[in-house]
C-alpha cells in the first residue's frame, strides 16, 4: 500500500510539472490544463480501483475504455500535434502511476523519462528555424518550381516541402501547405498588397 501511494505522489508530481512546468509557460491553452490534469487522474482512480479488485480483464477492459474515450476526445477539438503529445504523456503518467509493481523506481523512472523527452522535444530552441504554415496565394500557380520561387520569395526562407490543396483557375487563387526553414539573420519587410495569408502550426 505504501508503494502505491508513493506512486501516486509521483504521478501528481510529475503531471503538475509537466502542465504547469512545461505546457502552460510555453503555450498558455488553460482549457487545456484542465484536460491534461483531468484525464491523468481519471486514468489514475479507475485503474488502480480496477487494479486493485485483481481482475486482470475489469483492468484490460479500463484502459481500453479510456483509449477509445481519448481518441473521443481527440477528434472533437482540433489540437495541434505538440498538443496531442502532452494529452498522451498524461495519460501514461497516470497509467504508470496507477499499476502495482514492486519496481517502484522503475515506474517513478518512466515517469521521469516521459516528462524530460517532452522538456526537450517541445522546447522552443530545437529545430526553432523550421515552420509550417498554410498561404492563399492570389494567383494560381501550375508550375510547381515557380509555386517554390514564389513562396521562398514571400517568405525569405528556404521552402522543403509545397503541396497544394486547392488550386482555383476561376478565382486565381492557390491554397498550398508549406513546410520551410527561415534563415537565420533575414527578415522581410511586410508586403505593400496581402498576397498570402496563413497561421503557424
Amino acid at each position: 500500500m505504501s508503494s502505491q501511494l508513493v506512486l501516486f505522489a509521483a504521478d501528481i508530481c510529475a503531471v503538475t510539472l509537466l502542465v504547469f512546468g512545461l505546457y502552460f509557460p510555453r503555450h498558455r491553452r488553460r482549457d487545456l490544463v484542465v484536460a491534461y490534469l483531468g484525464v491523468n487522474i481519471g486514468v489514475l482512480a479507475v485503474a488502480s480501483a480496477l487494479s486493485a479488485s485483481n481482475v486482470g480483464a475489469g483492468l484490460g477492459l479500463g484502459l481500453a475504455l479510456f483509449g477509445v474515450l481519448s481518441i473521443i476526445r481527440l477528434r472533437s477539438t482540433e489540437l495541434d500535434q505538440h498538443e496531442v503529445a502532452y494529452y498522451f504523456s498524461a495519460l501514461a503518467l497516470g497509467i504508470l502511476g496507477a499499476l502495482s509493481t514492486t519496481e517502484i523506481w522503475l515506474s517513478a523512472g518512466l515517469m521521469g523519462l516521459i516528462v524530460v523527452v517532452m522538456f526537450v522535444g517541445d522546447h522552443p530552441r530545437v529545430l526553432r528555424h523550421y515552420r509550417h504554415q498554410i498561404m492563399v496565394l492570389d494567383s494560381a500557380v501550375t508550375d510547381h518550381v515557380a509555386l517554390v520561387a514564389q513562396l521562398e520569395q514571400l517568405l525569405g526562407a528556404r521552402v522543403h516541402v509545397a503541396t497544394v490543396q486547392r488550386l482555383d483557375l476561376v478565382n486565381e487563387t492557390t491554397i498550398v501547405d508549406v513546410r520551410y526553414s527561415v534563415r537565420p539573420g533575414i527578415t522581410r519587410a511586410a508586403p505593400s498588397r496581402p498576397a498570402a495569408a496563413g497561421a503557424h502550426r
